[in-house]
């Protein structure tokens, strides 16, 4: 979209984000509301009691992600006046955008920025993460759950039509070039510098390969919650999840995955983890 990103760089959520008196981040429901581009505020209302419900159910409490606030808003030029709006979360955004029209543009791309957002913040705030104080020991971790998602992904890509190994080759390359900018698993073993029989998740650090772990625990969720199916969809959904995630890590200021250095073999990092343990 033309106005998706402004001239510094900070896609249009990262610009309506506020910090509170305590550091907290935050949005406000009237300028969520507007971003996502409804109209009337009105129309919006009915999307935030679909997401506090589904925060509800999700075991959340829901006063913990959506505040009542009166908000300034400009009316005309020079007047402004109070009116009700309501102090979010990003988990609160979150829910707003996965329960938003669909058909909006700018809904799809609230849904990955905040998805993305959403998991690295999990992340950060898992116990076992934080317990971690190498490099190594966090390659380790995200490595396991990339393993353990990519076994769920490979599910949801079936039940989508892709069932041939042939085609799901196909559909994780589609994955990998939205997130590399275009490269192929050939051409990202090439860029690395690794060897056919080396394997390219086996390389990574922890950085690239928390961004691999976000494209593909939104394309599982994805695939799974529109229901997407045949496999030129599927291919489709994982080229534009891995963009997206691409989009994000350039809007934050971070380093592009095929740039990241080619890390050692995480076989011997296990192995060497597995001795300690030992001992």
């Amino acid at each position: 979209m033309k106005n998706e990103i402004s001239a510094s760089g900070n896609s249009l959520f990262e610009q309506i984000k506020q910090t509170d008196a305590n550091g907290n981040e935050y949005w406000t429901a009237r300028k969520l509301a507007k971003v996502l581009a409804y109209s009337e505020y009105r129309h919006f209302i009915p999307v935030i009691e679909r997401a506090k419900e589904a925060c509800k159910n999700s075991g959340q409490h829901i006063e913990h992600h959506f505040e009542d606030i009166l908000e300034m808003m400009l009316l005309g030029k020079t007047a402004k006046r109070e009116v009700n709006s309501i102090k979010l979360s990003r988990y609160a955004c979150y829910l707003i955008v996965q329960n938003a029209d669909p058909n909006k543009e700018v809904v799809a791309l609230g849904q990955t920025y905040f998805a993305v957002q959403t998991r690295l913040q999990e992340i950060r705030q898992m116990d076992e993460y934080n317990r971690l104080d190498t490099e190594d020991e966090k390659r380790l971790f995200l490595r396991n759950e990339l393993a353990k998602h990519n076994l769920q992904l490979a599910a949801a890509a079936k039940g989508a039509g892709v069932v041939e190994p042939i085609d799901y080759a196909i559909f994780q390359n589609h994955g990998y070039m939205g997130l590399y900018g275009g490269l192929d698993a050939k051409a990202i073993h090439r860029k690395k510098g690794l060897k056919k029989n080396q394997q390219i998740l086996d390389h990574m650090g922890s950085t690239e390969l928390a961004a691999n772990l976000f494209r593909a625990t939104q394309t599982e969720e994805k695939l799974r919650r529109e229901n997407i199916q045949g496999k030129g969809n599927a291919n489709k959904t994982h080229f534009e999840v891995g963009k997206k995630v691409r989009k994000t890590i350039q809007e934050l200021g971070g380093e592009m995955p095929e740039n990241l250095p080619t890390a050692d073999s995480i076989k011997q990092v296990e192995k060497a983890h597995e001795k300690k343990r030992l001992k």
